[in-house]
C-alpha cells in the first residue's frame, strides 16, 4: 500500500484579506467615533495602511480590521501589524500579512512530529511547506490533532491529504 500524506502550509486568501480591508473601511466610514479624523485603511503596495488623527483610533481601526479578519476566518496568527508612528498630523499602522512557513519554523515542526508524533511518520521540507507521510491515516490524523494542541505562534493549514 501507497503511503498517505498531507501539506503543512501557512497561506493566506488574499481575496478574504481584501473583503475584510473593505469591509473594515465601510464600517469606518459609517461610525460616528471616526467622522471627521481623516480615518482610513487601505493597501500600500503589499502592506496595509491604516491612518488616523489619533494613537487611540488608528489603533481602533486595527480592531475594526482585526475582527473583520476573524469573522472572515483569517487567523490573527498571519497579520504583522506595526506600532503608531506619527507621519506629520497622523498616525499610521503599518500592517502586513505573512505567508509561508520559514526554514526555522519548519524545523520545529519536524522536530515535533519526530519526537510526539506516532512513529512511521515522515516530514519533509519542501521550501516553505512541510510534507508529512506515513502509511497509516489514523498516524497523520494523530499529527494534525498534535499540532492544533501546540501553540504555534505562525498559521497552519493542512492541503493535498492523499
Amino acid at each position: 500500500m501507497a503511503d498517505s500524506s498531507f501539506d503543512i502550509v501557512s497561506k493566506v486568501d488574499r481575496m478574504e484579506v481584501d473583503n475584510a480591508i473593505n469591509q473594515a473601511g465601510r464600517e469606518i466610514a459609517t461610525r460616528y467615533d471616526f467622522k471627521n479624523v481623516g480615518a482610513s485603511i487601505a493597501w500600500s503596495g503589499e502592506k496595509i495602511e491604516l491612518k488616523a488623527d489619533g494613537e487611540e483610533r488608528v489603533k481602533a481601526i486595527l480592531d475594526v480590521f482585526q475582527s473583520k479578519l476573524v469573522a472572515r476566518k483569517v487567523s490573527l496568527k498571519a497579520l504583522d501589524a506595526g506600532e503608531p508612528q506619527l507621519s506629520g498630523k497622523e498616525y499610521k499602522i503599518f500592517a502586513t500579512i505573512k505567508e509561508g512557513i520559514s526554514q526555522e519554523n519548519a524545523k520545529k515542526i519536524s522536530k515535533i512530529i519526530r519526537d510526539e508524533g506516532p512513529k512511521g511518520v515522515k516530514a519533509q521540507i519542501q521550501g516553505e511547506e512541510l510534507r508529512v507521510s506515513s502509511k497509516s491515516r489514523d498516524d497523520l490524523q494523530a499529527v494534525q490533532a498534535l499540532l492544533r494542541d501546540k501553540d504555534l505562534d505562525f498559521a497552519v493549514q493542512y492541503v493535498n491529504y492523499r
